[in-house]
């Protein structure tokens, strides 16, 4: 078993934020804010509450902004793993970041993620429940039908211990992907060089029975699409008119 909660994070913002058009044309998707403050203020919070010491991101669209907006964090060492050229997807921003996460697992957070914590915080839940021996891959998941803006097939099945395979096509899955894991650096031996999917890595530890899944038990937000923004909005108004900030 793991004996102690991963201390590198990264949090994937390289991304366009296409479906998020026209906010998305003048402010990366990160930096949309939900009750007041940014996804990325809420990720990065997350991981300083989880003991996380460093925090990689990555970069491309509309950078500037973001290299500026972290400027003012001093309670978390933050990379900034720059994709210039065109975004090299999720799995390639990954792999470019490894020379900064280290030989131990580590966090990934999608840079649209917003969860609300339920009995105890969710990187924490995700940490104990690590298993080296074991895993490759753990995501933290969530119920399709409970999650907030979400309209999708989910994306996982699970066994009773947590094992995961794909949803079959057609069909509804009872689990989404929320878009936060801890991930082995063993995971991308093999991995190809450039632009690809975790996907990918996904499917590489399905076949070796090594991809897990917790599942998550507080409430969790599909920042998607300007619908899904609004949704989220509606509730932190609600919940929190006094105090926005969660």
């Amino acid at each position: 078993m793991s004996t102690s909660a991963p201390k590198s994070a990264m949090i994937l913002a390289a991304g366009l934020g296409r479906r998020m058009r026209p906010i998305t044309d003048k402010t990366p998707k990160p930096l949309i804010t939900v009750g007041g403050r940014t996804l990325l203020d809420y990720s990065l919070d997350r991981l300083v509450q989880a003991g996380v010491d460093k925090a990689i991101i990555n970069t491309h669209h509309l950078a500037d902004q973001i290299e500026q907006h972290v400027k003012g964090r001093k309670d978390i060492e933050i990379i900034l793993s720059s994709e210039t050229a065109a975004p090299l997807e999720t799995g390639g921003g990954v792999k470019l970041a490894l020379q900064y996460l280290g030989d131990e697992p580590f966090y990934v957070i999608n840079g649209d993620a917003l969860w609300l914590d339920g009995t105890r915080p969710a990187l924490i839940r995700l940490a104990g429940r690590w298993n080296t021996d074991e895993m490759d891959a753990l995501l933290l998941l969530h119920s399709t039908v409970e999650a907030y803006g979400y309209e999708g097939r989910g994306d996982f099945l699970a066994d009773p211990m947590g094992q995961l395979m794909r949803r079959p096509e057609r069909e509804v899955s009872p689990y989404l992907f929320a878009g936060v894991q801890i991930l082995t650096p063993a995971l991308f031996d093999d991995a190809p060089d450039g632009k690809f999917s975790l996907n990918i890595i996904y499917d590489k530890a399905i076949e070796a029975e090594r991809l897990y899944g917790l599942v998550h038990d507080g409430d969790w937000f599909h920042i998607g699409t300007p619908d899904g923004l609004d949704q989220a909005e509606d509730y932190f108004r609600e919940r929190y008119p006094g105090n926005r900030r969660r």
